[in-house]
């Protein structure tokens, strides 16, 4: 039985598992891009102020060249929708939630990820980004509840944090003449909310091994 639990407990590191392995594809693939970003189609390879996370995901680098990319990008993608959720499938079971906004996480939270890997096929992309983004949304204000609940006030706080990230790339990305530190911002919100969740799993993982 102790084995069985260990077992359990370990399965609940999962998304920091997934997340990190998403990380280093995140990278591997960016050796593999060909070059061109929106501000310079003649740049050599990927550029980490100038290209953004989709443009690995594209057929085509911006220069024209077939993207190499692509496959080891879609992998840490497929990884990353897996990774989260599975978060948000299992963290209100560790939270002070009524059933049904539990449900709500669950649901909200799983369907935010199955659209979002929609993104790899030919449905219209902005369509797709903007149902991931809604169900998205509702998971991730499900888990300020959460997290509200459980009284765990510092990760309430980081999450704050992602709000206003996410706040600043709306205003980068409509103010044309600030456009150009949008592909740095976006990492900066990509790398923080990815760092919150991680701590959030960490935090249930150390209250389950306390509990056991």
């Amino acid at each position: 039985m102790t084995k069985q639990r260990d077992i359990k407990i370990i399965w609940i590191l999962t998304p920091c598992i997934g997340i990190l392995l998403f990380v280093i594809l995140y990278f591997v693939a960016t050796l593999y891009y060909p070059g061109g970003s929106q501000f310079d189609t003649n740049a050599v390879g990927f550029s980490w102020t100038d290209n953004y996370w989709c443009n690995l995901l594209n057929d085509f680098a911006l220069n024209g060249q077939k993207n190499m990319a692509k496959p080891i990008a879609l992998t840490a993608m497929l990884i990353l929708c897996m990774s989260l959720a599975y978060f948000w499938w299992q963290f209100p079971k560790y939270t002070h939630l009524g059933k049904y906004y539990a449900y709500g996480i669950q649901i909200s939270g799983t369907l935010a990820m199955t659209i979002g890997l929609l993104l790899f096929t030919k449905i219209d992309h902005d369509l797709v980004t903007n149902l991931a983004s809604l169900f998205g949304l509702l998971a991730t204000t499900g888990t300020f509840l959460g997290l509200y609940k459980n009284g765990w006030k510092t990760l309430l706080y980081f999450g704050l944090l992602n709000i206003i990230l996410i706040v600043a790339n709306n205003i980068l990305y409509y103010n044309k003449d600030w456009i150009f530190y949008l592909p740095i911002v976006q990492k900066i919100t990509f790398i923080t909310f990815l760092i919150w969740i991680c701590c959030i799993d960490i935090k249930i993982y150390r209250m389950t091994l306390h509990h056991n």
